[in-house]
């Protein structure tokens, strides 16, 4: 029977989320392979970017932080789903529940403002190319990365010392499959302000650069200029849509769908961004993809000077 929940710290929590669903064996074992795919690329994309000094540029240091972001939140999410289907353990204690909450909101927050960080790189590299070095430097970017860091850490505080105020709203079920101010708080205005205002703002400003990069493209008359600012923009166009459309869709169309949808595209969420990052950055940067032929190279020039070495 649902109870109004009207203490804080004494409480534990009811995951329903995926209970209702047939065949989930199955998407949880997609979930861990997204789990290994995604530390395992994000970990390798980190570390051809601190080995290869070509690509200690700025653009690639914001590409790091994003790849440390995604390790970060799949990490503090998708092991806790994967712990709650193997030992059937639907229970999450209040302080297990505001960490969950807490870290999702912080990591979100993070990857947004640094995507928005990303489409201020391509602007300046479309619509001011003469002047990108004196704009984009490495202070430059690590202060923008600072500034996001310290954006959604006030956040996630001001949320934490609101949150530890409140009484849970309705039950202490959580429809979905973890903690979210969302179905926590589900009358909060004020934390769903804050959330929104931290998603929604670096949406229309990653908005405003593309349509001031579509502007300076009706401008360029040669197609290899064309062809050349599509590539630029391509890798964080599908970014974009990955961490954006899910979730815009969900909440424009979650009176149509079912709740066992919504709770499906939710869980992707968490799992498909951080797993696409790597794969994009891999398969679809030139220059990227040269710093890892030459890492291999590297590799397979030192392994065959050892047979040598031992030799002598």
């Amino acid at each position: 029977m649902i109870q109004e929940v009207t203490g804080n710290r004494n409480v534990s929590f009811l995951s329903a989320g995926f209970s209702g669903i047939h065949h989930m064996r199955y998407y949880y074992i997609f979930l861990f392979i997204a789990y290994f795919i995604s530390f395992l690329g994000n970990s390798c994309l980190m570390f051809v970017i601190i080995t290869d000094r070509n690509l200690h540029t700025p653009k690639y240091i914001v590409v790091f932080n994003l790849s440390l972001t995604d390790i970060c939140e799949s990490t503090a999410v998708i092991p806790q789903l994967l712990e709650a289907f193997l030992f059937g353990n639907q229970l999450i204690s209040y302080g297990l529940c505001m960490s969950n909450m807490f870290s999702d909101m912080l990591f979100v927050s993070v990857r947004s403002l640094t995507l928005t960080v990303l489409s201020f790189d391509r602007l300046v590299t479309i619509c001011l190319p003469l002047r990108y070095h004196m704009i984009v430097t490495h202070r430059s970017m690590l202060v923008m990365i600072g500034a996001s860091w310290t954006l959604a850490l006030m956040q996630t505080i001001t949320a934490a010392v609101f949150m530890t105020r409140l009484s849970f709203c309705r039950t202490s079920i959580i429809i979905i499959c973890l903690c979210d101010n969302g179905s926590v708080f589900p009358s909060c205005v004020i934390m769903s302000v804050l959330f929104q205002v931290i998603i929604v703002l670096p949406v229309f400003c990653i908005i405003f650069s593309y349509k001031c990069i579509a502007v300076t493209l009706f401008s360029i008359t040669t197609p290899q200029g064309h062809q050349r600012a599509t590539k630029t923009c391509t890798a964080h166009l599908i970014l974009v849509a990955v961490f954006y459309v899910p979730t815009c869709l969900t909440y424009v169309f979650q009176v149509l769908v079912s709740i066992n949808t919504i709770i499906i595209i939710l869980s992707l969420t968490l799992a498909l961004p951080p797993m696409f990052n790597p794969i994009i950055y891999t398969f679809m940067t030139k220059e990227f993809m040269a710093s890892v032929k030459r890492l291999i190279r590297k590799r397979i020039m030192f392994s065959s000077r050892i047979p040598t070495v031992f030799q002598l």
